[in-house]
């Protein structure tokens, strides 16, 4: 399986109730999005699984669903940890001047002077503004403001230009 055609979605972090029903810790904003995907793929170190979502619903701070052929506590507490997986292609494509975190994870960085700082490892969500966590020859931390710090992004090259100081 290659990886670039899959998005981690959330994981299933326990069981809800005795008719095979499971808890999901959804990465999803908000977390009952993970529910508008009715195929997943399941992964568990080496072990994968394609599961239907029959339905669902948010229950507190969590979601819950049923799984096709997951029919009592048993079977649902088997799939606790397993991360939950979407194929790319199940999602919309990004409006203009929008980015899906997967697009960018990867991405090399570069400032406007030509300076490599590494790539996109993660990013990170602080209320304010997402930020670019570009791990290079040290980590960087740089505020994802499009217009401001990131000048542009290349997905075909596979480039983000951001205008940041190289020695902050």
């Amino acid at each position: 399986m290659n990886d670039k055609h899959y998005l981690i979605l959330g994981k299933i972090s326990g069981v809800f109730g005795v008719k095979g029903w499971v808890k999901v810790f959804s990465y999803t904003d908000p977390r009952e999005n993970i529910l508008q995907y009715p195929r997943w793929l399941l992964r568990k170190g080496a072990a994968e699984r394609t599961v239907e979502l029959i339905s669902g619903q948010l229950q507190g701070k969590a979601v819950v669903a049923s799984l096709a052929g997951i029919i009592d506590r048993d079977q649902a507490a088997a799939l606790n940890g397993w991360t939950v997986m979407i194929e790319r292609e199940q999602l919309p494509p990004a409006s203009e001047g929008e980015y899906y975190w997967a697009d960018l994870q990867g991405l090399r960085v570069m400032t406007t002077q030509g300076v490599d700082f590494g790539h996109v490892d993660h990013l990170l969500e602080t209320g304010a503004n997402d930020v670019l966590v570009v791990s290079g020859e040290r980590e960087r931390l740089i505020p994802f403001l499009q217009d401001q710090t990131i000048i542009s992004i290349d997905l075909v090259q596979g480039v983000i230009v951001v205008d940041w100081d190289p020695e902050f």
